[in-house]
């Protein structure tokens, strides 16, 4: 069952796509893919922001793109993780895991009667 659309909360997207590179290279639509599928359908990428994202990691040392030829005979650009990136990754998801984990015990709170 597809979920529905969820915003995308600002600071996320690098860490997500990092997360994908984690699984090997990857062509730009992709990446969108694996995300799509892997938030059951509730992600969905706007080219425009995924490339941004993708070039900002780029010039970050995070990730390094080499053009390629895809199982289609297209020409792509692919993308893979750094050690660079790979330390990055581990570093945002122990700080996405704490935060979510914070906010979740905030939400989790029942209020008392008084």
């Amino acid at each position: 069952m597809t979920q529905p659309q969820l915003p995308l909360l600002k600071g996320t997207l690098d860490l997500l796509i990092l997360k994908t590179l984690s699984w090997g290279p990857q062509h730009g639509f992709g990446i969108a893919q694996w995300l799509e599928r892997h938030s059951e359908g509730a992600m969905s990428l706007d080219d425009g922001a995924l490339y941004h994202a993708l070039h900002r990691l780029e010039a970050r040392g995070s990730v390094k793109g080499n053009w390629a030829v895809t199982e289609n005979g297209r020409k792509a650009r692919y993308y893979k993780l750094t050690p660079a990136g790979r330390a990055a990754l581990r570093r945002e998801s122990d700080t996405w895991t704490s935060y979510a984990r914070m906010v979740s015990n905030i939400l989790s709170v029942v209020p008392q009667n008084s």
